[in-house]
């Protein structure tokens, strides 16, 4: 069962931090959340307002708790950081989103640009750096480590390998979730309780 712990706030609370940029940290590792958490409320900037360790959780709780900022990992089980960012994104457009991940992959990288995240960090970087970046988006700019940056300048996201995201677009955001679940080993009827629908409409997405 996917484990979420966020923070409850009063009114009292939300007055006391409505200037703060309100942070939600999406990320599988606890302990990686743990520091994070630690690391921006030292700062006195932000606000962590929510936890969660899986993408599908983390866009409910976009919905719940309206971040300005979502900090999101990438490789996560049951809805990857790429399709959730997606669906914040469209869903949610007041609410920007800094992908952190420990992979510096071109895919990675452009997928995040396409589904509209506003920053993409390296969990190498320093805590300085993601201090920067959140309060970058928060004021409507981007941010990226400098190995990402230098990896756009230098034209990497223009390769060939953009017909590789071009086939993926053909597929409807539940039909890509659908398809992760069933690479992750799913059943069917797993994929149907996870989803809230049918077995026989997992089947027509497959």
């Amino acid at each position: 069962r996917l484990r979420v712990r966020r923070r409850n706030l009063t009114l009292q609370n939300e007055r006391q931090y409505g200037l703060r940029v309100r942070v939600l940290l999406v990320d599988d590792h606890t302990l990686f959340r743990q520091g994070l958490r630690t690391l921006l409320e030292k700062h006195g900037g932000f606000q962590v307002v929510g936890e969660a360790e899986d993408g599908r959780v983390g866009v409910a709780l976009v919905e719940e708790l309206h971040p300005d900022v979502v900090v999101m990992d990438i490789a996560m089980k049951g809805l990857n950081g790429i399709e959730a960012t997606r669906q914040v994104r469209s869903r949610f457009p007041n609410t920007q989103v800094v992908m952190l991940s420990m992979h510096l992959l071109e895919s990675y990288v452009r997928q995040a640009l396409e589904a509209g995240a506003a920053g993409y960090l390296l969990k190498s970087a320093a805590g300085s750096e993601l201090v920067a970046a959140l309060e970058s988006v928060r004021n409507g700019g981007n941010y990226f480590s400098a190995p990402v940056s230098r990896m756009i300048l230098e034209g990497y996201l223009e390769t060939s390998k953009a017909a590789t995201a071009e086939k993926l677009s053909v597929l409807t955001p539940r039909e890509r979730e659908v398809l992760q679940l069933i690479a992750e080993g799913n059943s069917y009827k797993e994929i149907a309780a996870a989803l809230k629908i049918s077995p026989k409409t997992v089947g027509q997405h497959r």
